[in-house]
């Protein structure tokens, strides 16, 4: 009897990019039907059940939390991604004003997964999106286009005591560019007189990234780290000024040569 050729290394590599594919796909799929579940049927009962509105906004967030982490335990479990946190103990503080880098799509995803009580400054675009509206109204996460609203409410988020998620980029900084910070959330922390937290974010080989579609699937599973820094505290950008402008700049200056410096140090 003739032995049957055994698979190629190369035919073996596209079989698990293809099941990669189907299963990054599925996940997709299951976030997607997760978040109109949320809206046209979890949410709306949250509100019927629960009448004080900042009971309810941390009923959603919660929600929100066990949910979002299912959904990264299904990426890992498929084989999408791995994850590994270094410092989580850090996160499970109220009334933290957390600053991570920003290389992929499902960064506050994570993020919100290991956080019960958090909200977040999110895309505008998130709200015409069907299947992001309902978790984004529900728990009264901030919009990214409101201006000094933007401020207000990030200030206002704090001072409720809860955390506070800010990515300084604004957006995904492409593969090899350098990371160019927006001030908002140095004004924010400036502001409040909060310390940050800063959180490295690596994805190796990176995915879903800037520019990348959903299907363009690494040679092998993206591998998250997730690193919680120790607090940096506010009060060495406000020594000898009274500018909350000067305070702030300072803050983007450092930010962006810390993240410049782990980007390096990631690359290396």
């Amino acid at each position: 009897m003739t032995e049957r050729p055994s698979a190629t290394p190369a035919s073996r590599g596209r079989l698990d990019a293809a099941y990669r594919v189907a299963a990054t796909g599925f996940c997709f799929a299951f976030f997607g039907t997760g978040g109109l579940l949320l809206r046209l049927l979890v949410f709306p009962l949250v509100g019927l059940f629960v009448r004080q509105p900042e009971r309810r906004t941390l009923v959603s967030r919660r929600v929100i939390h066990h949910t979002w982490r299912l959904f990264v335990w299904i990426m890992r479990a498929v084989g999408v991604i791995t994850v590994e946190v270094r410092g989580l103990e850090r996160l499970q503080r109220r009334g933290l004003l957390v600053l991570p880098n920003h290389p992929t799509l499902i960064d506050v995803v994570i993020l919100v997964s290991l956080m019960p009580d958090v909200s977040c400054v999110v895309k505008s675009s998130l709200l015409a999106n069907p299947f992001t509206r309902g978790p984004v109204r529900a728990a009264r996460y901030v919009c990214n286009d409101a201006g000094m609203a933007l401020i207000g409410d990030s200030l206002a988020a704090l001072a409720e005591g809860s955390s506070l998620i800010i990515f300084p980029e604004g957006t995904r900084t492409p593969q090899g560019e350098p990371i160019k910070l927006l001030r908002g959330a140095a004004n924010v922390a400036v502001r409040a007189r909060v310390n940050v937290t800063p959180v490295v974010i690596r994805c190796e080989p990176l995915m879903l990234g800037k520019g990348q579609k959903w299907y363009d699937v690494p040679p092998r599973p993206g591998h998250f780290t997730i690193e919680v820094r120790e607090d940096v505290a506010i009060e060495r950008f406000l020594e000898g000024t009274a500018s909350e402008p000067l305070a702030a700049r300072r803050l983007t200056q450092w930010l962006e040569h810390f993240f410049h410096q782990e980007a390096r140090r990631g690359g290396d």
